[in-house]
């Protein structure tokens, strides 16, 4: 942050909301060093992501509790439109039954906790961050170092975490469905065919594909909701200068304006978002039952 006494440039302050709470294995302060660095939690997007997700599970729980087989309320209802979405977009890409039993709760499980974390972008920029730091302060730490970011999804190692889980489910269905010699027969012979030369040429390829897909299923994610982030942030510093401006009144009302239009707009982005990342989801785990 900028010196004592003195506020914040535009640049700073963007700098300063992009910063995580990060932690060792320890849960001491520490600095990331590289891109990849397994010894540093972001703790902000790992305490969010658990909140959201207890969240999802008791409004879920909360629906299949007050269920009624008469003429359903507003609540039910949305809900069981939502369950009913997902259960037939998981019929058209599992055709296993027995697999949908685990699937399509899984499906849902992702849609809604997704939500829910892309949802965060909503909140005002400042609200829980200007919190943090009080409460950073108030506790004899230095404020100004006090880093809080509220969008798990806007967390690279979120979003790729969430992939890379997708991957091993599909690895593990894979396994399940062709049995391990399948699969590993179907790694060294797709898509070129079954000639032993092809074998080193098809591996390569299936790794290539199975690598494209996780790194895009979580980037396409994170892409998304860390450019809302950074537009809330600049229509956050559009009011901020108000203060500063003889134009102030005009920069307030286009404030105000951007503001609306971009959260209404982004109501659907991270709706979109969710369905997404739960279509690929259906689409990576339907493909890991189907033979090349």
């Amino acid at each position: 942050m900028a010196a004592e006494g003195h506020g914040p440039t535009a640049s700073e302050y963007i700098v300063h909301h992009l910063q995580h709470w990060q932690v060792d294995w320890g849960l001491n302060p520490v600095k990331q060093t590289s891109i990849v660095d397994f010894n540093v939690i972001n703790l902000d997007s790992v305490l969010y992501s658990v909140i959201l997700g207890v969240l999802g599970c008791l409004v879920m729980w909360l629906a299949a509790r007050k269920i009624t087989s008469g003429v359903p309320g507003r609540f039910q209802a949305a809900v069981e439109i939502l369950v009913e979405m997902v259960d037939n977009q998981a019929k058209a890409n599992i055709h296993n039954a027995n697999s949908r039993k685990f699937i399509a709760p899984l499906a849902l499980t992702v849609f809604v906790w997704i939500f829910l974390m892309n949802a965060m972008d909503l909140l005002p920029v400042d609200l829980l961050p200007a919190a943090w730091t009080h409460l950073n302060g108030a506790m004899g730490h230095d404020p100004h170092h006090a880093y809080m970011r509220v969008v798990p999804t806007a967390d690279l190692s979120t979003t790729l975490g969430l992939s890379t889980s997708v991957l091993l489910l599909c690895f593990l269905y894979s396994i399940k469905i062709k049995g391990l010699g399948g699969w590993g027969h179907e790694l060294i012979t797709a898509p070129f065919g079954a000639h032993p030369l092809l074998w080193p040429i098809n591996l390569l390829m299936q790794a290539i594909e199975y690598l494209a897909k996780t790194v895009s299923h979580g980037m396409r994610l994170f892409g998304n909701m860390y450019a809302g982030e950074l537009v809330f942030m600049l229509i956050a510093l559009m009011g901020g200068a108000m203060a500063f401006s003889f134009s102030g009144m005009a920069l307030t009302v286009g404030h105000l304006v951007a503001g609306f239009i971009w959260a209404v707009f982004h109501i659907l982005v991270i709706t979109l978002q969710a369905f997404i990342f739960m279509m690929l989801t259906l689409i990576y785990l339907g493909q890991a039952h189907d033979a090349h």
